[in-house]
């Protein structure tokens, strides 16, 4: 039983996308016997939404239950504050439940908002610039001018994001042009209701890359074209700029194609080298993170022999805080 007496514990498996997260998850979950994974995947979250996010099948899940996952219409936008909230209340269902919650995926915006207290206030809020901001943002070229006026006045808040995520990039502006100060370098509140020990799993760049690159085409022959299509038949946009689904990889570039705005080669092109990108804007976040204990797939001779050593560590880890506290 999870001891809930002070702050409970909560695992979190993050990384470059491709790396193999949730494989470690499952395995770790299923080894524990008491423990369900609760995604921290921005595009996941939205329904329809499953095979170009590498959403996982229930064969996949091992019946290993899996939550956050299908919780928000395409069409809408979900904050990192509705994710916050809502997994938080899961994340309590599970505790109180006996069950050790296994954070999963690779937002680190997700993972930060769950690992400290939320605040009730906005500092650097400025109604009416932020909507001098968003009216800006309504057309590509200006969403275009923001991300590159971030760039100048924060590049590590803008290395994070990606220039559709229009309600960040805004907010971001916003906080400096008030306040003075790069949201960057704001210093986070103190630690919140759960003790998340952060455990990483990465590869070697070229391995990596390469993986990536056979997964796009892998989701090409499992239909991810004819996905796109069902959900702009639907009526689903993903050149809003609303941030969103907007900022799923390789949804808008399939979109292109559908609408003959671009050639199928261009747009593979355009996935795969997103996809690395977003790899690397990953790794370089949680990289930065103190907490996180590095795992490195190549030092391993077989999966099997990784997963071994990662569960390993973190059951002592685990026996460990729940005895000093």
């Amino acid at each position: 039983m999870i001891n809930t007496q002070t702050k409970p514990p909560v695992l979190a498996v993050v990384g470059p996308t491709g790396t193999g997260k949730s494989e470690l998850a499952i395995a770790f979950a299923k080894a524990l016997g008491n423990a369900e994974i609760v995604s921290m995947d921005s595009m996941q979250i939205y329904r329809g939404l499953d095979i170009g996010t590498a959403k996982l099948t229930r064969e996949e899940m091992q019946g290993v239950a899996h939550h956050m996952l299908d919780v928000a219409e395409p069409d809408s936008v979900y904050t990192v504050s509705d994710y916050c909230r809502d997994a938080r209340n899961c994340m309590d269902d599970l505790l109180s439940r006996g069950q050790l919650p296994i954070l999963t995926g690779g937002t680190g915006l997700y993972l930060n908002a769950l690992s400290v207290e939320m605040t009730m206030g906005e500092e650097g809020a400025d109604p009416a610039l932020r909507a001098s901001l968003k009216k800006t943002a309504e057309t590509e070229e200006g969403r275009a001018a923001l991300f590159k006026r971030l760039l100048e006045i924060d590049p590590e808040s803008a290395g994070k994001l990606h220039p559709n995520d229009v309600h960040r990039v805004v907010r971001a502006i916003e906080i400096y042009e008030t306040t003075g100060k790069r949201k960057s370098e704001m210093t986070p509140g103190p630690e919140g209701p759960y003790h998340i020990l952060v455990y990483g799993l990465s590869m070697q760049r070229d391995t990596l890359y390469d993986r990536l690159n056979r997964r796009v085409d892998r989701m090409m022959d499992q239909g991810w074209l004819s996905e796109v299509k069902r959900l702009m038949d639907r009526g689903i946009r993903f050149d809003s700029g609303d941030g969103g689904v907007s900022q799923a990889i390789g949804y808008p570039e399939l979109a292109c194609v559908l609408s003959g705005t671009m050639d199928m080669d261009r747009a593979l092109e355009l996935i795969k080298r997103n996809t690395r990108r977003y790899a690397k804007r990953q790794w370089t976040w949680f990289r930065h993170d103190p907490r996180v204990v590095w795992f490195e797939a190549e030092e391993y001779a077989s999966r099997a022999a990784l997963q071994e050593t990662f569960l390993g560590r973190v059951r002592s880890d685990l026996e460990q805080y729940l005895s000093q506290n």
